[in-house]
Formats: C-alpha cells, sequence, structure tokens
C-alpha cells in the first residue's frame, strides 16, 4: 500500500530526492526550482539521508560538481529552471558526453529576455538536443514517479546518459495536489544501489576525463551517444514495466486519451494535458471524437510509435509552450511533422504555440484548437500551419 499525502510538486521532488538518498547533490536557488533542494537541505540537517549537499555559487557550479562527483563514483542529482539551465549549458553538453548518468529535476520556467519567473517550456527546448533523455510530467504525481525511475534508466549500462525530469513551473511546482508515495525501503530495493563500471577514484583504473577530443575520434563518441538515446526507449519501457509491478501505475512513451476511435486529436506535454482531457470529455459527451496524446518521453522522441498513434486522424494540432522562432511552429510540432512524413503518415497537422511566459492556457483557448480541427476535418484545408492560441489581438 502506498503513502497517501497531501504535496506540492516541489515538495514530490525532494522527497523522491530523500528516498533515493544520493551521494552528491549539488544545486544554486532559482525560481520556481528553489523549494527543491530548500527542503532537501533539511532532510541533510535533520539526518534523514546521508548526502553531501553541496551549496555552490552559481547553476554553472552545480553542474559541474556533479559532474566532478559522478565522474568519481558517486550518484550525483541537482535541481534548476530556465536561466539557471542556461547558465548550465556548457555543463550540460559535457555531462551528457562523458556519458554521466546525472538527474535533474527541471521545473520548467520562461528564459530571459524580457525577464520572467513564470512557466513555459523554453528552458527545456533549449537543451532539447544535448543528449539528456527528457522526461515530461502532468502532474505532482508523475514528476515524483518519473523521478523514482530516473536512475534506473540513466544509470543502465546500455544507456549511461543524465536525464532530467521536467514539470511546470507554479502550475505544478507550487500547488498542493493529492499524491501517492512509495513506502522507503521499496524505493531503496527498486533504484538500487550504484556501482559504475568506470570511475576516476578507481586506483586499479587509471583514466582520464575530459580530454581534447579531435576529428580522428569525436564523430564516433557522437554517434555512441547517438546510440545510448536510442538504447534508452527499451530501458524506459524495461523500467516502467517494473514500476507498474510495484505501484499499478502504469507509463510509457505518451499517454492515449480517449484516441481509440477519434478523429481529430492534440499532442501536448506536461499540465496542459490536464486541461486537455476536460475538453477532449466534453466534447465526446457533444458527439465529437476528439483525443489527445500527451508526450511524456521527448528525448529519445517516440518517432515510429506516436506515428502510429495518430496515423488515422483526420486532423491533429501540436502544441507548444516554446516558440523556436523560426517562422516554421515549434520544437514539438518539427518533430511530430518528421515522424509522420518518415512513417508516410499523411494526416493535416497545424502547430499553436501557446502560454509564453506562463499566460494562462484555459478551455476556451484548447476549444478553439479543436474547433479549427473540426473544420480541417471536414474540409481538409489548413490556410496557416503555423498559429497561436490565447495571443492577445
Amino acid at each position: 500500500m502506498g503513502i497517501r499525502e497531501r504535496l506540492s510538486g516541489n515538495e514530490a521532488a525532494a522527497i523522491a530526492m530523500k528516498q533515493i538518498n544520493p551521494d552528491v547533490v549539488a544545486a544554486f536557488p532559482i525560481t520556481p526550482s528553489t523549494e527543491i533542494p530548500q527542503y532537501f537541505s533539511t532532510f541533510v540537517s535533520n539526518g534523514a539521508v546521508d548526502t553531501e549537499f553541496v551549496a555552490v555559487e552559481s547553476e554553472h557550479s552545480a553542474m559541474s560538481a556533479c559532474v566532478g562527483a559522478e565522474a568519481a563514483g558517486a550518484r550525483a542529482m541537482t535541481a534548476t529552471s530556465a536561466n539557471g539551465l542556461s547558465y548550465m549549458w556548457e555543463m550540460i553538453y559535457i555531462a551528457s558526453s562523458l556519458r554521466l548518468p546525472i538527474v535533474m529535476s527541471l521545473v520548467n520556467r520562461a528564459v530571459s529576455g524580457p525577464l520572467n519567473i513564470h512557466n513555459d517550456h523554453s528552458d527545456a527546448m533549449g537543451v532539447r538536443d544535448s543528449g539528456w533523455i527528457m522526461l515530461f510530467s502532468e502532474n505532482n504525481q508523475e514528476a515524483y514517479d518519473n523521478l523514482i525511475m530516473a536512475h534506473r534508466i540513466a544509470e543502465n549500462k546500455d544507456v549511461l546518459l543524465p536525464l532530467m525530469v521536467c514539470q511546470d513551473g507554479f502550475i505544478t511546482s507550487h500547488s498542493i495536489e493529492n499524491i501517492e508515495l512509495i513506502e522507503d525501503d521499496k524505493v531503496k530495493e527498486f533504484v538500487g544501489s550504484y556501482h559504475p563500471e568506470h570511475y576516476l577514484l578507481n586506483d586499479k583504473e587509471p583514466m582520464a576525463i575530459g580530454p581534447l577530443d579531435v576529428q580522428p575520434f569525436l564523430f564516433e563518441h557522437k554517434y555512441q551517444q547517438a546510440e545510448a538515446m536510442r538504447n534508452a526507449k527499451k530501458v524506459i519501457l524495461e523500467v516502467a514495466k517494473d514500476f507498474e509491478k510495484m505501484t499499478g501505475r502504469k507509463y510509457s512513451f505518451f499517454e492515449e486519451y480517449r484516441m481509440e476511435d477519434s478523429e481529430i486529436a492534440i499532442v501536448c506535454m506536461n499540465s496542459t494535458a490536464g486541461t486537455t482531457k476536460a475538453v477532449v470529455d466534453d466534447l465526446r459527451n457533444k458527439g465529437i471524437k476528439a483525443g489527445m496524446v500527451k508526450i511524456r518521453m521527448f528525448r529519445p522522441f517516440p518517432a515510429e510509435e506516436l506515428a502510429e498513434a495518430l496515423g488515422n486522424l483526420k486532423a491533429v494540432a501540436v502544441m507548444d509552450k516554446a516558440d523556436s522562432l523560426n517562422g516554421a511552429g515549434g520544437a514539438l510540432f518539427e518533430d511530430v511533422a518528421s515522424c509522420m512524413y518518415v512513417a508516410k503518415k499523411q494526416v493535416p497537422a497545424v502547430s499553436y504555440v501557446y502560454g509564453i511566459g506562463g499566460r494562462d492556457t484555459t478551455t476556451k483557448d484548447i476549444e478553439e484548437v479543436f474547433s479549427y480541427l473540426q473544420e480541417v476535418a471536414n474540409t481538409g484545408n489548413i490556410d496557416n500551419p503555423y498559429r497561436y492560441v490565447g495571443l492577445r489581438k
């Protein structure tokens, strides 16, 4: 039996970290993720964990400390948001290229400028191709569950990549929801202990970390990262299956909501899925065959599986909570359009950018998207595939 609680998303993330009991946590405060290391530091002070907590002077230092700890053979974690992630940018790439399975809680927030502390996905989209596994979380329960699964995925010998668990700043990070926690002993058994094969403090195997990697080697090393990302798909499913046995909660690459006979559907991520589900239910009551696909695993991207799930639709809208500023839609739309094209699934697709800088996304906004999809489904015509919703005129 799980433990019923009422927690914010940040509290849930901190408790997951406490139950994991990593060797090192290095963090620097930034809104809206500040509470995660703050809560965790109290666990350290109270002796609830034996983690070495490193209060650094910047986010760049936080990721640098995690890289050093993980390279030395320790299990390392951190948390950040927005500009903090941007400040880590150099070390984000170094962590993945060194194949260090660091786990980070990323509380999504708009990246400056202008300065904005509220939610969108511009921080995550900025590092989407940096070599990190990326899991997105609709609610506090999923943020907690994803963190519990994270080390099992990242530390698998066929993967060895860092992993970030995303949740929406303030919308879930500061909102209190009912949640079911797992007992400490079960988490400890599920996550297991960390025994890296290669690490700096192994005096039996002298090694260098971060050497110069020029023309004869870099291409092959990047290919190895790409292969590890492809391997992660199988591992993510295996870990999710074990997690379901323990908790009864089932996870996959994405969630299909009322998609069995859908004619029109929205693809989205994180907390927007909850609002979209409510609209789908209302439209179903009106006889409209609407559905939703919520992406959980954004990196690696579930291209083949998603194309199959969307292939029989008459129209689909892909919603991005960040604008790529490229004149051709958001990052999620580009990935969805690409996978549909490769799979030869000719479904009319529309890109919607929404919620920038914390702009509220209401059921009315989602209804507007579905209304346009109905037009597209009936006519087969798209007058403008690159659209915005919730933007003041």
